[in-house]
């Protein structure tokens, strides 16, 4: 199916506008879910660890699964995924408020809803890329902003209600906000087609002559004619005896009495059938290995390599703030009398005004993304660190604005990863590097957790945080010097397909 031109505007807007709230209203509760962790805690009496695997799966969850959720997309359409997913994150919050242990959250909160936005994550994206071209960075950047002030929005919000109506009622009226997903969905009209052909003619005809004639298998095909009349003899046989001779008669006159004309035209198309199936087994299987192929040429560019350790790194050593600072704020004995603002929203915020920020600076030419990513990265784990010595709200609050402006290097990721692999690699090379995203998300609160449980203090799991995602930063600087470059380009040449950072950026 071939799709009209974007048009870049018109209903293209609606589009953006929808998709906004669409992600606004679907990962509000997920990325604000520290507020729901504290409550978790209280209530089924679980370690840190343990509990913490709720809101880690469901924000990892969605990026684990992104090859599913594409393919869903891709064969269903973006409306109809997203009608569909904005059930499952309605319903999984609604069968979290009747969670009897955290085992059940694992399943209703983690995996449905963090499915669900994955699904809706996805259909937003599509829909918009298929609207938008010449406006398309712009557009992907209104829409990337809806998560942020949803985080900002959801932690006050979800704080609010469990104080009105505790934890239970407050899981129900998110769950009935999120409802809403089903307008959004409903208007993400699809481009109309510009030539659809007809279903029942677009395999066959698409099967090129030399497969029509396939003289090796007619005799099999003649073989199978054989036993199916053999077997229809034998069923007679078996149900009315006395009847068996004269049916096998009858049906020995019938057989020979086909057209030669007609018996050649059915094992023809059998024939065709047949071949077009194993041709198209035999051209995915090739499609497999070509993708495997070249993922190993993408791993043997070292900036590459080095940017996959590093969003791993950074992914389970930079969420967990987001989902843990109030339990660190809690665990400092900070008065709630000293709370002007949730943790969590300040970071929100800021994750909001580092997204653009850094997204400006990135359109600069004199600017070097990766260089900028790896600040990002550096700086991050030097506010890691600081976590510990932070034992008022002040400092905790400075600190989450700036973990929360330097999230916002998510803006700039696909920046990098451009530069690093070429425009023609960006799909593939993308999506690895997303779930190694998703799996750092999963990890991350966790491992923290389980360091607290063990230490019964949160200092020691955030030098932890602060150590991998100070590593990552090193590993990614030293794989994008320049010195690398000479050394590579004096001793060899460059393998085929295979990008160092100067040339990907120099195309």
């Amino acid at each position: 199916m071939v799709f009209r031109k974007p048009p870049d505007g018109g209903w293209g807007w609606v589009i953006v506008v929808v998709s906004f709230f669409t992600q606004f209203l679907c990962y509000g509760s997920p990325l604000a879910v520290g507020v729901l962790y504290l409550e978790w805690l209280d209530a089924f009496g679980e370690g840190k660890g343990k509990t913490a695997w709720v809101g880690s799966l469901a924000n990892g969850i969605g990026l684990l699964a992104s090859p599913v959720c594409s393919v869903c997309v891709s064969s269903f359409g973006a409306r109809p995924v997203a009608i569909f997913s904005g059930f499952m994150v309605a319903g999984g919050l609604m069968m979290s408020s009747f969670a009897p242990n955290i085992y059940f959250l694992y399943v209703s909160y983690g995996i449905v809803v963090g499915l669900g936005c994955g699904l809706l994550y996805t259909a937003t994206v599509t829909i918009t890329c298929q609207y938008f071209d010449k406006r398309r960075g712009l557009a992907l950047g209104l829409i990337s902003t809806g998560s942020s002030v949803g985080l900002f929005i959801y932690a006050a919000l979800q704080r609010e209600l469990i104080e009105l109506y505790g934890l239970d009622g407050c899981l129900l009226i998110v769950g009935a906000l999120s409802l809403n997903i089903l307008a959004c969905g409903s208007l993400m009209r699809p481009l109309e087609s510009t030539s659809s052909p007809p279903p029942e003619k677009m395999f066959v005809d698409k099967v090129p002559d030399q497969y029509f004639v396939y003289h090796e298998k007619e005799k099999t095909v003649e073989e199978n004619i054989s036993i199916l009349e053999k077997g229809y003899i034998d069923e007679k046989c078996v149900n009315n005896v006395p009847d068996c001779k004269q049916d096998s008669i009858l049906n020995k006159n019938t057989l020979s009495s086909i057209n030669v004309n007609e018996k050649d035209t059915y094992k023809k198309k059998v024939v065709e059938q047949t071949n077009f199936c194993k041709q198209l087994a035999k051209r995915k299987w090739q499609l497999y290995l070509t993708y495997w192929k070249e993922t190993m040429v993408l791993f043997k560019n070292k900036v590459f390599s080095a940017l996959f350790v590093a969003i791993l790194l950074f992914d389970i050593g930079g969420f967990p703030p987001s989902l843990l600072m109030e339990d660190v704020a809690r665990s400092a004995n900070i008065s709630e009398d000293d709370y002007y603002m949730p943790l969590i929203s300040i970071i929100g915020i800021m994750t909001t005004v580092g997204k653009l920020i850094l997204g400006i600076l990135a359109d600069f030419k004199w600017v070097n993304t990766l260089y900028l990513y790896v600040t990002t990265l550096l700086m991050t784990g030097v506010a890691l660190f600081a976590i510990p010595f932070a034992k008022s709200y002040l400092t905790l609050a400075m600190l989450s604005g700036i973990l929360g402006f330097l999230t916002g290097n998510w803006s700039i990721f696909p920046y990098v990863t451009t530069k690093t692999v070429g425009i023609e690699k960006l799909t593939h090379a993308y999506g690895i590097l997303m779930f190694f995203a998703g799996l750092g998300n999963s990890l991350g609160p966790p491992i923290v957790g389980w360091f607290y449980d063990w230490t019964q203090e949160y200092n020691t799991a955030f030098y932890f945080s602060g150590f991998c995602v100070l590593l990552g930063g090193f590993l990614l600087l030293l794989a994008a010097l320049p010195c690398w470059n000479a050394c590579t380009n004096q001793s060899s040449k460059l393998p085929p397909n295979t990008y160092s950072y100067k040339v990907a950026s120099n195309a």
